[in-house]
């Protein structure tokens, strides 16, 4: 993984000078060049500047050289802070040691910060399946009964490392996290209540594809319920499916997982669960649907709850893809049910999760063969998806981002040789956004590469 800095570099020796002219060794007031951040989006406006980063915080103590390469982006949004956190070791060491260093170069990231912020929510990808049960203990261990909701995916880290953290945190004046139980997080701010359940797995009573899938949903929903959500509430899905692309009695599993969600989500709305045609439109959650090692399913969700007149949840569609969920039965007997994307409107601020995006136009795959221009369709996919001319389309006047707009990026890359090629092109085009590479099955076998992200814009 490799990013630009926005001040100083993460690459100079130690004792560096630091802009500010200080030493980067440690026991200088300085911020450690190793955990500046790779990019500020929303800064505060005239008036309520943004936080210097060196204020408060016991940043004498700051290790002037972790273990860790790290990217992270701040995005300050009124009155919240929040962090965007790709956290990869150095491909050497046990596995634990790897973690311990992960989750240190965590802690220090958080502890420069001038306010107090938590870790809310985090994706762990594993080399090996046998890492996860000491990754875990590991984690509850650290975070006590603060864990945050967690995913814990086999999908090995392009650079050959143990794992890769994708981490997001929060905090700020009137931010309250809550942990109410394991695999939930809830966090309330300015009127709105966000809801993280993750760590969803079908129990081994589910045996198939169709019954794993629709028991994680399952089990998503009766999570919700206890406090009191609904999936008319989810703004985004994430599913990690085990051979994904293998078939099961002739038909692929992501299909029958595709089965699956359809008939749940009817199911839904005839108990009055769910709402999918809102407003003329169809109303489907951002989703990813990508491969993982093994067998089974992994699922984790977001939720969004209030009362607040000046905040709506938008779904968007490609100009350039058909709908998912118009897709002809050749692809799915059952359609794929997710939005392309999902933008979150509050007031003058957007933030927009784009689903997992591949190299489709319309509902073909595009440049077979070639994760080059697989990987470049697929970024003029996302840059369409989320421009202001995609957003006018929608309704929404004013607003939309830029590929400089996103605050991070996961890239699943379906072959190992050509994590080089898709790198450099996603850092060309992306620029300095922190990214996290993982090896993993794409849901056709003939796409080569899937990336998704979160973009924070300010309405125009």
């Amino acid at each position: 993984m490799s990013s630009t800095p926005e001040t100083g570099s993460r690459h100079s020796p130690p004792g560096a000078a630091s802009d500010n002219g200080k030493s980067a060794e440690a026991g200088d007031d300085a911020i450690c060049y190793r955990t500046e951040p790779s990019r500020r989006l929303l800064p505060h406006r005239p008036g309520n500047p943004t936080p210097s980063l060196t204020q408060g915080g016991d940043l004498g103590k700051c290790p002037p050289c972790l273990l860790c390469d790290q990217s992270h982006t701040v995005i300050d949004l009124e009155k919240t802070r929040r962090l965007a956190l790709m956290v990869t070791p150095q491909a050497a060491g046990p596995t634990i040691d790897q973690a311990w260093e992960a989750v240190s170069t965590i802690r220090a990231i958080l502890r420069q910060q001038p306010v107090s912020m938590q870790v809310t929510s985090q994706t762990v990808f594993l080399r090996h399946a046998e890492d996860l049960e000491p990754c875990r203990r590991l984690f509850e261990a650290y975070f006590g009964d603060h864990v945050p909701a967690t995913n814990f995916i086999v999908q090995p880290p392009c650079g050959g490392q143990a794992l890769a953290i994708e981490a997001w945190a929060l905090g700020g004046e009137q931010t309250r996290v809550e942990f109410p139980r394991p695999h939930v997080v809830r966090v309330v701010y300015d009127g709105l209540q966000w809801t993280h359940v993750s760590g969803i797995t079908p129990t081994a009573a589910s045996t198939t594809a169709y019954a794993e899938a629709y028991e994680v949903f399952q089990r998503m929903a009766d999570h919700l319920a206890e406090f009191g959500a609904s999936f008319n509430d989810v703004a985004r899905v994430w599913l990690y499916q085990g051979s994904i692309t293998e078939l099961e009695d002739s038909t692929e599993r992501y299909r029958e997982l595709n089965r699956a969600r359809s008939d749940f989500f009817t199911a839904e709305e005839a108990a009055g669960r769910l709402q999918v045609h809102r407003a003329g439109a169809n109303f489907y959650p951002a989703s990813t649907g990508i491969g993982m090692a093994g067998e089974g399913l992994a699922a984790s969700c977001l939720t969004l709850q209030t009362d607040r007149d000046d905040v709506r949840l938008v779904p968007l569609e490609n100009p350039n893809q058909t709908s998912s969920f118009d897709y002809a039965p050749k692809f799915s007997k059952k359609s794929p049910k997710f939005s392309r994307a999902m933008a979150f409107v509050n007031g003058d601020y957007v933030t927009t999760w784009v689903s997992g995006t591949a190299s489709i136009v319309d509902s073909e795959t595009v440049h077979l063969g070639d994760v080059e221009k697989q990987t470049e369709q697929t970024i003029n996919n996302i840059e369409s998806l989320i421009s202001e001319d995609n957003f006018r389309r929608h309704g929404v006047s004013d607003a939309g981002a830029r590929l400089v707009d996103l605050a991070k990026v996961r890239v699943y890359i379906k072959h190992r040789e050509d994590y080089e090629k898709c790198r450099a092109i996603c850092e060309r085009r992306f620029g300095g956004v922190p990214a996290i590479y993982a090896e993993a099955d794409v849901c056709r076998s003939n796409l080569l590469v899937e990336i998704e992200g979160v973009a924070f814009s300010q309405r125009l």
